[in-house]
């Protein structure tokens, strides 16, 4: 569908065959931003994506074309999804009427998308299905029209993550750990980051030994004489995050290993 005179009911068929290596390609490619923003088809870049949790709401606001004469009036809006350079509208809003008109995917959306002005579309209880590259058709009262895109990621909550720890040395006031950020499930799209609170700052962290550095594992030498420092590790992707805290102290005490070696601690 390329212009708004034709016929919105077409094209259902096709954007399903294609749905599945959409959501591939869009979720692979799209930069970062916190905005709700549009891009008009003819400006060039890549529009700035929106970043949602699962179960969240996204809201996309159609901006109007600046280049357009003042006296130029907003005829209909079309609100579709796209590939590549074809499109599927899902709904059709016209100025005055409260009830969309609804084209393909009535089934999906309608019970969570909410037109809430001419401009302003709502999707709320998202899922990660609905990750995609979604337009906006505008079409003005001088046979001109407009595109804005909206392209969309959702993720899934961050797990929470615990720390695993293990004592492999014990040395005359010192105790040498190894801790584990672990979290259930895939760790893709998740990165993590380790805080100390209660370390000498002349006691550097380093990734454990190994072939390949391995961010989610740290160890520590730890002074005895310190019981109460600790390690956090936080857990994050681009909508959220979570942290786990083990005080060193409750694995290294009073110069004996509390765990026996090589086992993880709950």
């Amino acid at each position: 569908m390329d212009t708004c005179s034709e016929d919105p009911h077409l094209g259902g068929a096709s954007w399903l065959l294609g749905f599945t290596s959409l959501l591939l390609s869009v979720c692979g490619a799209l930069t970062q931003s916190s905005g709700v923003r549009g891009s008009r088809v003819e400006d060039s870049g890549i529009p700035d994506s929106l970043k949602r949790m699962q179960g969240d709401s996204v809201l996309f606001h159609v901006i109007r074309n600046e280049d357009l004469p003042p006296g130029v009036k907003l005829e209909k809006m079309f609100w579709g999804i796209a590939l590549g350079s074809n499109w599927t509208a899902i709904l059709q809003v016209v100025p005055g009427s409260d009830d969309p008109e609804w084209f393909n995917f009535q089934d999906k959306f309608e019970k969570r998308v909410h037109v809430l002005n001419i401009t302003t579309l709502k999707m709320d209880n998202l899922t990660l299905e609905d990750s995609g590259l979604y337009r906006a058709r505008v079409c003005y009262s001088n046979e001109t029209q407009t595109d804005q895109d909206f392209p969309l990621t959702v993720y899934e909550p961050v797990p929470l993550p615990q720390i695993r720890a293990t004592v492999p040395s014990l040395t005359p006031g010192w105790c040498n750990v190894t801790v584990e950020c672990d979290t259930t499930g895939t760790r893709e799209n998740l990165t993590v980051s380790w805080e100390s609170e209660g370390l000498p700052k002349e006691l550097e962290q380093r990734p454990a030994p190994g072939p390949v550095p391995n961010p989610w594992t740290l160890a520590v030498t730890l002074p005895l004489s310190q019981p109460s420092a600790s390690l956090t590790c936080v857990v994050r992707n681009q909508v959220d995050q979570k942290t786990a805290t083990r005080v060193l102290g409750d694995v290294c005490g009073h110069g004996e290993c509390m765990l026996p070696e090589g086992r993880g601690s709950p």
